[in-house]
């Protein structure tokens, strides 16, 4: 067991890293199995040297943070451990202080995890971005964040939200009301996510000046989005034709991110994933970026990344049996004489 102290400078500062009750010591001992402890300004690390080495760090730039008016929860300090895991030398604040855009309540949205930050930082430089993952990861959220960061800057005249009117294992039946009517239930969480970052009178007025655009795929077919940031959601319900044809919409000086999560396929059993099919395709394509991200990088509540994780390892386990079932059913079988 090696044991490891810091000391810092600020006892209030010190106390908002420890957080409410210790509860981010508390968060820190659990990510890395340590046992943390504070008193006053001087906190005392015990564990294994690499994951008190590591801990020191967190600790030191979660400090940093805190000093410069950042708040710190107890996620924040479970995101920090990852991020410092997988890159070392790696800022955290590079990560958190990356601020996309301000939302009407004055609330700066920012990367929450290094697959999150590679994911911005994507979309910044090409113009064709994909995020695939599971629910929850922030792939919408982010792109619409980035697109309004994108409209207010005038870097594009209009926004283009659209995704495909698949029914998510269900059929609804007929939809009363116009057209708009009808489709306005499939594109319900693009609007979601666009009112909780624009006040809703402001949000309205883009759209019924079609600043906003908000249309359900089958709209996209003979038109040239020029100047625009486009966002396809739900891509792992598109077919490869109607993937081509969105793809193939993109006029001057417009980009497009496409998200989706392939494990929530609602197409018929016979149709390919548009989704699954482009990331193929197009993977090492200049200007393209495929970006992956994973059940650790779920920002929802803690038990939707557990949910996904042991979805996985049963969809895993029963991928297994099938492939010893059909190794059973292929091997050769001895016949008597």
């Amino acid at each position: 067991m090696e044991t490891r102290t810091l000391e810092f400078e600020d006892h209030q500062v010190a106390g908002f890293v420890y957080g409410r009750g210790d509860e981010n010591l508390r968060a820190l001992e659990t990510a890395l199995g340590i046992q943390v402890s504070a008193r006053g300004t001087v906190v005392t690390l015990r564990g294994s040297d690499e994951a008190s080495r590591l801990a020191s760090s967190v600790l030191v730039q979660l400090y940093d943070l805190v000093a410069g008016g950042h708040p710190v929860a107890p996620s924040d300090v479970e995101r920090s451990v990852r991020i410092l895991q997988d890159q070392p030398d790696l800022k955290i604040g590079s990560v958190f202080l990356d601020k996309i855009f301000t939302t009407n309540t004055g609330r700066n949205l920012a990367p929450k995890g290094l697959n999150q930050k590679r994911y911005v930082d994507a979309i910044r430089t090409d113009d064709i971005v994909f995020g695939v993952g599971p629910a929850g990861t922030g792939k919408t959220y982010l792109a619409m964040a980035m697109a309004l960061g994108a409209l207010q800057r005038k870097e594009v005249k209009r926004v283009v939200l659209t995704r495909p009117a698949v029914e998510a294992g269900e059929k609804l039946g007929f939809l009363p009301g116009d057209l708009f009517d009808k489709v306005s239930p499939y594109l319900r969480p693009l609007y979601d996510a666009l009112h909780d970052m624009l006040d809703y009178d402001k949000a309205q007025a883009l759209i019924e000046r079609n600043t906003i655009e908000v249309a359900p795929l089958a709209f996209m077919r003979g038109r040239t989005l020029n100047n625009a940031f486009v966002i396809l959601d739900e891509a792992q319900n598109t077919t490869r034709a109607q993937m081509k044809m969105f793809l193939t919409r993109l006029g001057f000086d417009s980009r497009a991110v496409i998200t989706g999560d392939v494990t929530q396929i609602d197409l018929p059993r016979n149709a390919g994933s548009g989704l699954v099919d482009a990331t193929r395709v197009l993977d090492g394509v200049e200007g393209i970026s495929i970006c992956h991200f994973t059940p650790d990088d779920v920002v929802r509540h803690p038990l939707v990344m557990k949910i996904i994780a042991a979805y996985e390892r049963s969809d895993a386990r029963r991928e297994e049996e099938r492939e010893a079932r059909e190794a059973v059913r292929n091997s050769p079988r001895e016949t008597s004489a």
